[in-house]
């Protein structure tokens, strides 16, 4: 099976923001938007005025990770706005998290989890039949370009043995330091969307690079 490939409008041009996303509307598979609020993380990246830009005009589903503080307060608002895949950190929900997933389905849409490379990988396994999808951060969250952590294969498969062994459809999406180098081993761990910022829009070819990343 291809994977699904998820270029991070993080790394778009934002002084040609349309044409970027009519790119992804033609190639991608997702487009992803990566919400920070310099609290959560030590970076901000953009808020819901840029989603509101790019729900206009997007076509392929739009996958939103919230690196926030409180992220229940922004559950509703994302709904409002038409994204189809919601995700937050289970450092940042504690004890909220289980109540976020049901409230994010309730609305409609995907119900994403994310951690960080510190976070054990089994602590997503408590949350397994609640979520749709699991995002394994293979950098630190807050910043683009980082090097990509090789021990994030190991989490992947053992998070991806333990949905198989429960029968559960979730799907993995990994996010950080994804190129060409590693695609191919992200696939055969078990990863089912790759999350691409820089590698895609900085390619000379951005559709091309898609299309590479998808057949890895």
């Amino acid at each position: 099976m291809s994977l699904k490939i998820a270029p991070s409008v993080l790394a778009a041009d934002f002084l040609h923001l349309g044409d970027d996303i009519a790119m992804l509307n033609a190639h991608a598979d997702i487009i992803h938007l990566d919400i920070m609020d310099g609290t959560f993380v030590p970076n901000m990246s953009f808020g819901f005025s840029v989603v509101d830009a790019v729900s206009k005009i997007a076509t392929k589903p739009k996958d939103v990770h919230m690196m926030v503080v409180n992220p229940d307060k922004w559950i509703e608002r994302f709904a409002k706005d038409g994204v189809e895949m919601l995700s937050f950190h289970l450092e940042a929900a504690g004890r909220k998290t289980s109540g976020n997933l049901k409230k994010i389905r309730s609305l409609g849409m995907k119900a994403g989890l994310v951690i960080n490379p510190d976070v054990p990988v089994e602590r997503l396994f408590t949350y397994i039949g609640k979520a749709d999808y699991f995002l394994i951060m293979s950098v630190f969250a807050g910043f683009g370009g980082q090097k990509f952590i090789y021990e994030s294969l190991d989490r992947i498969a053992a998070l991806k043995a333990e949905l198989v062994r429960r029968g559960d459809p979730a799907l993995i999406e990994v996010d950080g330091g994804v190129d060409l180098s590693n695609a191919g081993a992200l696939r055969e761990a078990g990863a089912d969307i790759l999350v691409a910022g820089s590698t895609v829009f900085k390619a000379a070819d951005p559709a091309s690079m898609i299309e590479s990343l998808r057949k890895a």
